[in-house]
């Protein structure tokens, strides 16, 4: 039987997927010292045994760095299989050299992974696709949106389009529409500069619609909420998000709240910093504790992604 563990910042995470395996959370302790610096340490023998390291790895950087120092214990341990389940892989926006002299910061989170021992990544709704490309072991991209498409099911609205807060989400959008065989919308962005929306226009007709916008990050909302802002102007009926990664940094809660969205469902790969009555926080561990099920059974993984 496989054992999960848990680093300090996904530790409700790691309890709930603990529970639906059906197992007890693995027993680890982090010693902090006055300076800040931290030693995990693994409070029982893992000695050849498959092990399971639950961490998303949003800001501070002290959560990555956390994940690969429990990583580089269990190699020391003589653990026999050493996965990293990471819910949030963050620094994955940073997945190209997209200008002169800029850093491709989810290739060196791989290269560090890879270094510090891990064998197996299990991951949710990554930025970019080809980030897997950037490992030299097996990856586990798994979607949200098995997740999301049962709970969009039992809205049973009218009138449903899809929308794409952007053209980068043109795909993911079009996957749900035509899961669902609906139509959907796109709304075409320029930046200023990161953070920070020149102009936005709308591609595809919404007057009338119940409009569910569909992406994988929402990090300040200022996107979103000026999607959600121009899609009700142009005559929507209303508007929703379905979201997998609730970073909300910044101005995001207060823009989110005010918004004209009647829902915005996100998944717990992160805490919400503070709920509200618009956030629908929908779980992962079922998914995850699946994943991992399956892995020890040699089963099928993809055959859980048909749509």
């Amino acid at each position: 039987m496989s054992i999960i563990f848990s680093g300090r910042t996904s530790k409700y995470l790691a309890q709930k997927i603990a529970d639906s395996y059906g197992v007890e959370l693995g027993n680890s302790s982090i010693t902090v010292f006055d300076d800040g610096e931290f030693q995990p340490s693994y409070e029982e023998n893992i000695r050849g045994r498959d092990i399971f390291i639950v961490q998303s790895t949003q800001s501070p950087t002290e959560n990555l760095f956390e994940l690969l120092l429990m990583v580089d214990a269990a190699r020391r341990a003589s653990a026999n299989n050493i996965v990293a389940v990471i819910p949030y892989f963050g620094f994955a926006r940073q997945d190209r050299k997209d200008r002169p002299r800029v850093a491709i910061g989810s290739k060196l989170i791989a290269n560090l992974l890879t270094a510090a021992g891990v064998q197996r990544i299990i991951t949710l709704d990554l930025h970019a696709d080809q980030i897997q490309g950037f490992f030299d072991v097996p990856v586990d991209h798994l979607y949200a949106s098995s997740i999301f498409i049962e709970y969009l099911k039992k809205l049973n609205l009218p009138n449903l389009t899809m929308a794409s807060p952007d053209t980068g989400g043109t795909r993911r959008a079009a996957a749900y529409a035509k899961n669902f065989q609906t139509g959907f919308v796109i709304c075409y962005k320029q930046r200023a500069k990161p953070n920070e929306i020149g102009e936005m226009a709308l591609i595809g007709e919404v007057k009338g619609k119940d409009i569910v916008i569909v992406d994988d990050i929402i990090d300040t909302a200022g996107t979103i909420t000026r999607a959600a802002d121009l899609m009700m102007k142009n005559g929507a009926a209303s508007v929703r998000a379905f979201c997998t990664h609730p970073v909300f940094s910044g101005k995001a809660y207060d823009r989110l709240v005010n918004s004209p969205f009647t829902e915005i469902v996100v998944t717990d790969t992160i805490p919400l910093k503070k709920e509200h009555e618009k956030f629908t926080v929908l779980s992962t561990a079922n998914l995850f504790a699946e994943v991992i099920r399956r892995l020890e059974k040699n089963q099928s993984i993809s055959s859980l992604f048909q749509f």
